[in-house]
């Protein structure tokens, strides 16, 4: 959750009143926020200011600066009415102009413009913590979404957004006296603590984002820094907001959310100038910002059947209402509530988080606790964890012991160390890992288990193990193209291979599951039986074989898994002095 820090004083105008620590708390977790710190005993004997630090929603955008924390509890405390945002003139009359080059690197772009804003010391550092807000938290570290100000009056638009080489980029940073090109800026920042982190978005790229005025003079390289000419002082009075990003939800939520908390420090109150986004290559072209509320419909059943009330729908939109939502009865069914949704409030995505938004302003604390009104369900193990129990049960009869081991693992321990080769069919490769001992999620459960093996090799021989654990596979027929398989898997460790204890383990699980063996596949009788092969490189070539199963009588046979003698150079790749055998079978072939 992200903790805000809000000058006291200064809250405590904008609230109205002044509150004690006691009744701020309680006003703080009865709109669903937390109260974290109170700095007023740390900073007494010094020149700082008492500050509140309170801890958010982390999806209440709105919510990460002041102005935006005091507005919407005194919506919630009845002190004022939302909003009404406006856009003026109606037809823009500046433009930004997205290039079809962008494509390769940030393809979407949204801009406004504050006109006549009236900075002072603390709304102007506000200013500054929102945008830093948005970037560490929605923005992802400025990856999916970057966002620059700057004083219009020392630029000429119409803007460009374009991508061009970064010798082709030169312009002077930010609080910087030299001009820098494109990779000298690079180099320059590598080492600096606050947008070193953000080099790798864009540094590996053979184009750099860059937006530009009419004159061709740089007013950003997104996602990294501003120009050192177009920045914003307390003298600037017209502010124009650039966001680019990879994300059309995001960057439009972070363009409504900067606008709708500073526009009320314009001259004509909660009014912002638009532009025209033109991007004709992609179907984008639009005015920008957006500030249309959004309307979505919700059942009055449903809000009193989660709540266990009985409200009207006058009491529900007057509830609404202290949330920054207008609410109107349906025209057309009683049972309708139709509610409109202001560009501040982009945490309402369903009917459930307008329900909530009601308990939170009838007061958690005056619903009567009753029982639910429906017919209560007994929660169960999911069938493929019964097969799992089954599994470890069976193996730790026989005597071997459970381990769990981690999902990640190193790509080489994977593939290289077992004598494999990634096609790139199966594995799930992580895009931006940490370490090297972290790459990729495993597609077989023998890595982690020989780790295991050999952290524990001065254990008394022989080391026998097992895990059922789940493996991930690539599968584009499903949404997030990628599938959890859940796998069982032993290792027997020695001054033999042991294949024989391997195998007759593998007939006591078949044997559980009620698998007999087939001496004769061919007559399609129900059971499994071993195929030998030479294609699984990390086994001992005559040594390995895939398991075959008929899961009925008649059925095609599957090959659910195989086992054998480890070959030599796995177990030297593991460091680990012993032969080894092993078996590995999909569990989810007996659900």
């Amino acid at each position: 959750m992200p903790t805000v820090a809000v000058d006291k004083e200064d809250l405590f105008q904008l609230l109205g009143r002044t509150y004690s620590h006691k009744e701020f708390d309680e006003l703080c977790f009865e709109f669903g926020i937390e109260l974290d710190e109170d700095t007023t005993e740390d900073v007494k004997g010094t020149d700082e200011r008492p500050q509140y630090k309170i801890e958010i929603a982390a999806n209440r955008y709105d919510m990460l600066c002041i102005e935006g924390i005091a507005q919407a509890l005194n919506e919630y405390l009845g002190r004022v009415e939302s909003p009404k945002y406006t856009l003026k003139p109606t037809k823009p009359v500046v433009s930004l102009t997205v290039d079809p080059s962008t494509e390769e690197i940030r393809p979407y772009a949204y801009a406004a413009i504050l006109r006549n804003v009236s900075f002072t010391p603390r709304n102007y550092e506000s200013f500054m913590a929102l945008q830093d807000k948005l970037h560490t938290n929605i923005c992802r570290q400025r990856t999916l979404v970057a966002m620059g100000t700057h004083d219009l009056d020392t630029v000429k638009p119409p803007f460009v957004y374009k991508a061009l080489p970064p010798e082709q980029i030169k312009f002077t940073p930010l609080n910087q006296t030299k001009e820098m090109n494109g990779k000298e800026l690079m180099e320059f920042y590598e080492k600096d603590k606050n947008l070193g982190k953000y080099l790798h978005i864009i540094r590996d790229s053979p184009v750099y984002p860059v937006v530009l005025d009419s004159t061709g003079r740089v007013c950003s390289l997104p996602p990294i820094i501003n120009s050192d000419h177009s920045k914003i002082t307390m003298d600037t009075k017209n502010v124009f907001i650039e966001v680019t990003a990879t994300d059309r939800t995001k960057a439009n939520i972070v363009i409504n959310q900067v606008v709708a908390m500073f526009s009320r420090y314009c001259s004509d109150k909660f009014t912002v100038e638009p532009v025209e986004i033109i991007s004709d290559h992609n179907g984008e072209t639009r005015v920008c910002p957006d500030i249309k509320e959004r309307t979505m419909s919700v059942q009055k059943d449903y809000i009193n059947s989660c709540l266990a009330l009985d409200l009207s729908t006058e009491q529900i939109c007057q509830l609404l209402k202290k949330m920054a939502l207008t609410a109107k009865g349906s025209l057309s069914d009683d049972n309708v509530i139709d509610v409109r949704i202001p560009i501040t409030r982009s945490d309402v995505l369903h009917q459930c988080d307008i329900m909530e938004d009601c308990a939170i302003s009838y007061g958690y604390n005056n619903l009567v606790k009753t029982l639910p009104k429906t017919e209560a369900t007994v929660g169960h193990p999911l069938p493929i964890n019964k097969v799992s129990d089954i599994l470890r049960n069976a193996s730790a009869q026989a005597g071997w012991l459970e381990v769990m081991t981690l999902t990640l693992c190193s790509h080489d321990e994977n593939f290289k160390f077992l004598r494999g080769v990634d096609d790139d069919s199966k594995v799930v490769k992580l895009a931006n890992p940490k370490t090297f001992e972290y790459q990729v999620v495993r597609t077989t459960l023998i890595p982690g288990i020989l780790k295991t093996i050999r952290e524990n090799k001065r254990h008394s021989l022989p080391i026998k193990v097992f895990e059922a654990g789940d493996i991930v596979l690539k599968d584009d027929s499903m949404e997030r193209k990628a599938r959890n398989q859940r796998n069982w898997c032993a290792v027997y460790a020695g001054k033999v291979s042991g294949f024989e204890y391997i195998q007759g383990l593998l007939g006591k699980i078949m044997q559980t599951f009620r698998t007999p063996w087939l001496e004769d596949p061919v007559k399609g009788d129900h059971g499994y039986w071993l195929e030998e092969t030479d294609d699984i490189k990390m086994y001992f070539p005559g040594r390995g074989a895939r398991i075959m199963l008929r899961p009925k009588k008649g059925d095609k046979a599957i090959e659910i898994g195989n086992l054998g003698v480890l070959h030599p150079e796995v177990c030297n790749n593991f460091d680990i002095p012993f032969a080894i055998s092993s078996v590995e079978i999909n569990a989810e072939v007996f659900l």
